[in-house]
């Protein structure tokens, strides 16, 4: 039957919200109209760090049953079960990711290491979660990266942690390719990114023999990834393995930019929003172009590059739920992509976070500042939420 049949409208709200009851609804609605003030989210965050920092009684309880909620699975990988399954009832599957930040010790790499093999072990035995995240920055010091990246030469003690950096990577591969769930490395500031990704293709030298079992992410925001996924993927070819790719915008723009005039050299950040949609969408083509020889991830929240792939897709009678072709995106938000992508048969997951309250607050804020708006209109999230609310005439 023809594809075409099954192009997904991302206008639907009806199927974007029909995993919520009224009373899960209801609760996303105040938490968006909460969040879509940018000085609420502002004192939010900075009374939420601090009575957090100082164990204040309730305060983990009242996130946890909030903004937590809202986009994170839980605690634990055994508490995000329930999430897990629940998205895997839609045709949705889980990319594990251990949401702690900022670690800088040996104990705390190694610590972050278990928890990362044992998203692996849960992911394998779950059956429908095919990957897990990892941010390197969890297993290294960011200044020994840094230091690469600027052709320094290391002492002794810091080649000795980066081996050991190395070491982890590798083992932490190794058991993704014994358990065939793929890894998505996550791409950093661009001042750190020159030896992950190195070591990323490395990675995927090694395990990438058939399948993509590494993936390295393109931000491209940044102005030479375009030409580097290129690059990348004549590299895989002529190495003979199997590039995988996941596109992303970028994270990091005010740092970058920041940074950048700072230290008084030219932002590699693109100068316009429209800049970095066409070449995120010409990323998304040249992924397309060679679907058959390499593996993709469209991780965006943004319909039009969405809708970009699909109908290319349908176009080029390319198999919707093909194993090199995927979508993603964060739980919590752009549930009118996720669910209607599912719901045409598309390869799509949500990402998953879990970890302790205390170590996901920086991502929860990142969450709460994204879904906030300085214009006074009202977030998309929001906007959606409250169709969906009109529509079951709870407003």
């Amino acid at each position: 039957m023809d594809n075409k049949v099954f192009i997904p409208d991302f206008k639907d709200i009806s199927i974007a919200f029909r995993d919520k009851n009224n009373a899960e609804l209801k609760q996303s609605y105040w938490l968006f109209k909460g969040m879509n003030a940018p000085f609420l989210v502002n004192i939010g965050s900075k009374i939420g760090m601090f009575a957090l920092y100082w164990s204040f009684p309730f305060v983990g309880d009242i996130i946890k049953q909030t903004i937590f909620k809202q986009f994170c699975g839980g605690t634990s990988l055994k508490e995000s079960l329930p999430v897990i399954e629940r998205f895997g009832k839609q045709q949705i599957f889980s990319v594990l990711d251990y949401g702690a930040e900022g670690k800088s010790s040996e104990e705390e790499f190694d610590f972050t290491l278990q928890e990362a093999k044992r998203a692996i072990d849960f992911a394998q035995s779950s059956g429908f979660n095919p990957f897990v995240s990892i941010k390197l920055t969890g297993l290294v010091k960011q200044e020994i990266l840094e230091d690469i990246a600027l052709g320094k030469i290391l002492s002794e003690e810091a080649k000795i942690a980066f081996d050991r950096f190395k070491d982890r990577v590798d083992s932490l591969c190794a058991l993704a390719a014994e358990k065939n769930v793929s890894i998505l490395i996550d791409a950093e500031e661009s001042w750190i990114q020159q030896p992950i990704d190195d070591l990323a293709n490395a990675m995927m030298e090694k395990y990438n023999g058939t399948k993509a079992i590494i993936y390295n992410t393109f931000q491209m925001y940044r102005k030479d990834r375009l030409s580097f996924l290129k690059e990348s993927f004549h590299l895989s070819k002529e190495k003979k393995f199997v590039l995988g790719a996941k596109l992303v915008r970028g994270a990091y723009m005010e740092k970058e930019n920041k940074r950048a005039e700072d230290s008084n050299y030219e932002s590699p950040i693109h100068t316009s929003k429209e800049f970095t949609d066409q070449s995120f969408n010409d990323g998304i083509q040249f992924c397309l172009d060679h679907y058959q020889e390499m593996a993709s991830m469209n991780a965006s929240h943004n319909v039009h590059s969405v809708s970009i792939q699909v109908d290319e897709m349908a176009k080029k009678s390319i198999p919707f739920n093909h194993h090199n072709l995927y979508f993603c995106q964060l739980m919590g938000m752009s549930d009118i992509l996720t669910f209607n992508l599912a719901n045409a048969g598309l390869n799509v997951g949500k990402y998953v976070v879990y970890g302790q309250i205390k170590e996901v607050i920086p991502y929860l804020i990142r969450r709460a500042e994204e879904n906030s708006s300085v214009t006074g209109d009202m977030s998309r999230e929001l906007n959606l939420v409250k169709s969906e609310m009109v529509r079951r005439k709870l407003l």
